[in-house]
Order: C-alpha cells, then sequence, then structure tokens
C-alpha cells in the first residue's frame, strides 16, 4: 500500500494543478528570501501557505525543503561540533518547548494556531523593521540561551515558525555575518528536527504531507539559488526592509482571519 501511496498523491495533485503550482511558487519565493538574507524560508513559507491550508499542513510540507536548505547553508559554513557546544543550552530547550508546544499545532484549533502565526510574525517584521540594537554579554549566554530556546520552542510548537525571539538573541551576540548565518542554520536544522519529530508523535504528519515535502524542495533550491543571484545585484539593506513591511502585511492578514 505504502509502494501506491506516491503515485496517487502525484495524481491527486496534478488535479489541483494551479494549488501545486501556487505551493512551488510560495517554495521558490521563500527559498529567495533565504538566498539573499541567509534566513527567512519557514518564515516565508508557512506564513504564505497558511493563507490557504492549515498551519499544520503548511509545517508538515515545509520539512525537507527547510531540512535540505539549512543542510547546504551547514554545508558551506565550516565546522558545527563548536556551535553546538557553544549553543547547547538553547539547542537543548529549543528541542523540549517545541515538543510541549506542538499540541496547539496539531490539534484541532487551526484558527487559533493561524492568529498564533500571524502574532508572532507580526512581532519578527517589528523587530526587523525598527532595527532595535540588543546586545548580549557572554557571560549571560549559560542563562539566556536556554530561556531563549524554551521560548523559540513554544512559539513553534504553536505556529511552526523558529525566529522569535531566537533570531533577535543570536543576533544580538555581536556574531559576524558568516558566523551568526552558520549558527541560524545549526539551530534551524535542530528546530526542524524537533518539529517534525513532534507532528510524528502527533500524527500530524502522514504519508502524503512526506512526498509533497519532498516535492516543495526542487522549486525551494531553485528560488535560493536566484536568491544567491539577487544578493550580489541588490543592496541587502533595501531587500530586508521591503522583506520585513511584506511580512507585517501578511501577519495583519493572518490575524484577522484568526480572530
Amino acid at each position: 500500500m505504502a509502494a501506491l501511496a506516491f503515485p496517487c498523491s502525484i495524481v491527486r495533485m496534478m488535479d489541483d494543478l494551479p494549488r501545486l503550482l501556487l505551493i512551488a511558487g510560495i517554495f521558490a519565493l521563500a527559498g529567495l528570501v533565504k538566498g539573499v538574507l541567509g534566513l527567512g524560508l519557514p518564515t516565508v513559507a508557512i506564513g504564505l501557505l497558511s493563507l490557504v491550508m492549515r498551519p499544520v499542513e503548511a509545517a508538515a510540507l515545509l520539512v525537507v525543503p527547510a531540512m535540505v536548505t539549512n543542510g547546504w547553508q551547514l554545508a558551506a559554513g565550516g565546522a558545527v561540533r563548536p556551535l553546538l557546544v557553544r549553543f547547547r543550552g538553547l539547542l537543548v530547550t529549543v528541542v523540549l518547548g517545541t515538543w510541549a508546544g506542538a499540541g496547539v499545532l496539531a490539534g484541532g484549533s487551526a484558527r487559533w494556531a493561524v492568529a498564533a502565526l500571524g502574532v508572532a510574525l507580526a512581532a519578527y517584521a517589528v523587530l526587523g523593521l525598527t532595527r532595535v540594537r540588543m546586545h548580549v554579554a557572554p557571560a549571560a549566554e549559560r542563562w539566556a540561551g536556554p530561556v531563549v530556546g524554551g521560548l523559540t520552542g513554544l512559539v513553534a510548537g504553536a505556529t511552526g515558525v523558529f525566529v522569535v525571539p531566537m533570531v533577535p538573541y543570536l543576533s544580538a551576540l555581536g556574531l559576524e555575518r558568516d558566523a551568526l548565518v552558520h549558527a541560524l542554520g545549526v539551530a534551524f536544522t535542530v528546530s526542524t528536527l524537533a518539529l517534525t519529530t513532534a507532528l510524528l508523535a502527533y500524527g500530524a504528519f502522514p504519508l502524503s504531507a512526506a512526498w509533497g515535502s519532498v516535492l516543495a524542495v526542487g522549486p525551494a533550491l531553485v528560488g535560493m539559488a536566484a536568491g544567491g543571484w539577487v544578493r550580489g545585484r541588490v543592496r541587502a539593506e533595501r531587500f530586508r526592509v521591503w522583506f520585513f513591511v511584506g511580512l507585517l502585511v501578511l501577519a495583519a492578514e493572518l490575524v484577522a482571519r484568526g480572530v
């Protein structure tokens, strides 16, 4: 039966070609953002997909593209072990927090999940647009990392998005750009694995979603390659501003749908 699941799911997807093309376009756009900024694929993909499906379905589709693109990001960044050691407290608690909060995403209250996603994206967009400058002293990492990881996991468990407060926190550590992108790649990889296992435990990651997630890898990689090309030709600061403005508009729409 499992052997038949893939072709059957393809037939069903081809019967709804406009929806298939929409999903491919969303992942291509999300990959482009990640190619330019080094982050944003889960944020853009789940945010836009949640306009046409439940957030838990969007999160399931995101699993394989997120793992592949994060792996690409890690491969280009050098050694992973030092980052795992430095951020072990954050990574452990983000896993625990994700497992604790995943019941909201996997549960039946889709409207609450959509509203929570909108709030999380709005907070991230406002922080990005206001460019609030934060600084975390190295001595504070021992306690701040686990707290931030736990909060990020709880938010991700409810929304599928791992940005608040983890991305602002890592940015506040004063890492060089390449080191920051590499650290984000490690954190997003661990977070995605945590969300995947949580969705599996709740029975919210069916085989059909797995095949759909595999098919979404191609558009995401094409978008990411295009983003690398754009990065060398467009000012990253201007692109970043438009990204957060668009994210804020999307967040407002999601909140309106969820309340």
